[in-house]
């Protein structure tokens, strides 16, 4: 009865709530833990749990057992938001009478600065690719459009061509939920795709089958995460830049130099794709950082 009320759950995540299938599986990760910790305790239905099997299935991800060490305090709270979202399901399906995952709380996971290039690093990113074959056409224009579009990784691999309309200015991305938005790009961006989609993709799609797929690997099928964070390593190693550049660290220095150059937030919340402005605020504290950091290294009283 448990695990039936488990996948009901997760199917509603997947057909109803459209949650992306990686987010569906986190669920479905947390909560086979979850179903675990309750079936040792003898529980065979929601109906069964009480806020004491709850808070103590918490306090195991938190402190570890004998077999484990505890999780960090960030997968304790994706954890817990996991079994909260099943029990308030439950109570609608009217499966139980009470929430008792409710009330349930734990600490909130520090929120760390993201981490973003600066210009002149982002320049020498995108300029490394080597123009001259395929990939690094490519390289350069992915790495060219999640900065000039802020697009996440997922967004930017599910763009078809058209998507990309040839001369214009905007892309359609589709974000989470599958909702739509446009979002400008700039014309050295522009430029890249344009010297991709002319060079590069042609030669890729001609070692495979047709595709409307924007970025398409060597057999001429959808690029894979894998690969692109490939190329962005590979730029990286010849830009020679230090650290580690994922493809969201160039949407992490989209937002904060939009901001620090001057845009709305709810500009930037808009391009970004997030729904609620709270999310974009964590930009804010990155710009406020880097005032401080060139306030404290120029003011002659500030020391």
């Amino acid at each position: 009865m448990l695990q039936q009320q488990v996948d009901e759950y997760l199917a509603y995540c997947a057909v109803e709530r459209n949650l992306s299938p990686n987010t569906v599986q986190s669920y479905r990760r947390d909560l086979a833990l979850y179903a675990g910790y309750l079936d040792a305790s003898s529980v065979a239905a929601l109906a069964d749990v009480t806020s004491d099997h709850v808070a103590g299935f918490l306090k195991t991800q938190s402190i570890g057992d004998p077999e484990r060490s505890g999780l960090k305090p960030s997968s304790v709270a994706r954890i817990a938001a996991s079994v909260r979202g099943l029990h308030r399901f439950a109570l609608r399906e009217r499966w139980v009478r009470v929430d008792v995952a409710k009330e349930q709380r734990t600490p909130s996971p520090e929120r760390r600065l993201p981490k973003a290039l600066s210009v002149e690093e982002v320049v020498a990113l995108i300029e490394s690719a080597d123009t001259g074959t395929p990939f690094g056409l490519r390289a350069r224009a992915l790495a060219d459009l999640l900065y000039s579009t802020g697009a996440r990784i997922s967004e930017a691999l599910a763009l078809d061509v058209d998507d990309v309309a040839s001369g214009e200015r905007v892309v359609v991305v589709r974000g989470k939920g599958d909702k739509q938005r446009l979002v400008p790009i700039g014309s050295m961006a522009r430029d890249s795709l344009d010297a991709y989609m002319t060079r590069g993709r042609p030669a890729l799609l001609a070692g495979g089958t047709g595709s409307a797929a924007l970025f398409v690997n060597e057999r001429g099928r959808r690029l894979t995460r894998q690969s692109a964070a490939a190329d962005l390593t590979d730029l990286q190693r010849r830009a020679q830049i230090p650290g580690h550049v994922s493809p969201h660290v160039l949407r992490h220095s989209f937002a904060t130099h939009l901001l620090n150059g001057g845009a709305d937030i709810r500009v930037v919340q808009e391009l970004l794709g997030h729904a609620s402005a709270a999310t974009t605020q964590i930009y804010t504290k990155v710009s406020v950082e880097q005032l401080r950091e060139v306030y404290l290294s120029s003011h002659p009283r500030a020391r």
